[in-house]
């Protein structure tokens, strides 16, 4: 494997979402990445539709793809000796169980860290691994419920809303991969690794910096404002005749400009918008008004206006127009990958884009166990024989 990681071995234990989309990431970057997963059962993404032709999960195909994959039963001891074993071996350690369940297992960090001073362990959990949540359970619902995501998304006076994307799981996932990476820059002064402790609910928590600053400087809670700022007018969605335009204007300039290719001169001089704390102060005025100019026209002829204006605007995408965006399918954010079993299928791509020492994206699909034989072969020396045992014991 080719990529700025390529020699780096990673054990991924997780599952769902939250985890599984960092081991894609460090496989993406070339990593090494096998996952573990429970004998006859595994990853519940593998289960879960929608599916690619009747039977690729799209979810699980879209956080695992590239990845190895081995079969073991961690309740058994025969199977936590070959964990160990594979610990040896591993550069890192990724896992996505509610706090203390490695423990209960014999296999929390301080056990594994001394067979191996230099790996890194990455744990996510709902609430990380110290605090009075600690043991508790947690989704993307409840990350985005508790984090205040939900408190600051929805229409003005309206419901708290979920966001679409799972952001909790995969805010965490990102953060889980800041920390590895850092980690493995220290490791390479001090020789030793360390954990990476990620809580959902912290990630979540860091996302709202923003309105989290709001209430810090004035003592007041932020609402959901829809898709409107509060520090500028007009900064929110339209509906125009046709669709929905984004649009946002942060200098005096561009409101004159706005306003003279709308046609509507006459609100330059109207001191109720003369300038943006006037436009701000006089909200509930400026959205009738400016709501039926926008509902004038169409999104394109909006965009044909605004163009040679230096207004910052673009529509709004549902999902099958993000998928057949030129400007996303040029950086090959969609992208066609390749199984040699299952065939050529579309994926969502990596955005980290580097300037070399990037391969292309796998599309290799591992079934569930599929190179059990070969890696416990390969790393462990296991004989075809002891394989055979394993097997027919359920360890593997």
């Amino acid at each position: 494997m080719a990529g700025p990681m390529r020699g780096i071995k990673v054990l991924d234990l997780t599952w769902a979402i939250a985890g599984p989309y960092a081991g894609l990431l460090l496989r993406d970057l070339g990593a090494e990445v096998i996952k573990i997963e429970i004998p006859g059962a595994g990853d519940v993404t593998r289960y879960v539709p929608p599916y690619y032709q009747g039977e690729l999960a799209a979810y699980f195909v879209n956080m695992n793809r590239g990845k190895e994959a081995i079969t073991l039963n961690l309740k058994a001891e025969k199977g936590k000796g070959i964990f160990r074993r594979l610990v040896e071996q591993a550069d890192i350690l990724i896992e996505s169980f509610r706090s203390g369940t490695m423990a209960k297992l014999g296999l929390s960090y301080p056990e594994l860290v001394r067979r191996n001073p230099r790996l890194i362990y990455g744990a996510i959990s709902g609430f990380g691994q110290t605090g009075p949540y600690a043991d508790r359970p947690a989704y993307d619902l409840v990350a985005q419920a508790m984090g205040g995501t939900m408190s600051v998304t929805g229409e003005e006076g309206g419901d708290p809303v979920k966001v679409g994307a799972f952001i909790g799981d995969l805010a965490a996932s990102l953060y889980l991969v800041i920390g590895i990476l850092a980690a493995l820059k220290e490791r390479e002064e001090s020789g030793q690794g360390q954990m990476v402790d990620i809580s959902m609910l912290d990630c979540q928590v860091a996302l709202c910096n923003n309105p989290i600053s709001e209430y810090l400087a004035t003592g007041e809670a932020p609402k959901p404002l829809g898709t409107r700022a509060l520090q500028a007018t007009p900064f929110q969605v339209f509906k125009t005749k046709d669709s929905r335009l984004a649009m946002l204007v942060l200098e005096e300039s561009q409101w004159e400009a706005l306003c003279r290719v709308a046609q509507r001169e006459d609100l330059l001089s109207d001191p109720r918008f003369m300038n943006m704390q006037a436009r701000n102060q006089n909200y509930q005025a400026f959205y009738p008004i400016f709501s039926e100019v926008m509902a004038s026209r169409t999104n394109a002829e909006w965009e044909e206006a605004l163009k040679a204006t230096n207004i910052i605007f673009c529509p709004v995408y549902s999902i099958d127009q993000v998928v057949r965006d030129p400007q996303v399918k040029a950086r090959e954010m969609i992208t066609e990958v390749q199984d040699e079993r299952k065939g050529s299928f579309q994926v969502v791509g990596n955005p980290i884009k580097l300037s070399r020492s990037q391969e292309p994206l796998s599309g290799s699909l591992p079934e569930l166990g599929e190179h059990t034989h070969q890696i416990l072969s390969r790393l462990l020396g296991l004989s075809d024989p002891e394989l055979e045992r394993l097997k027919a014991e359920g360890i593997i």
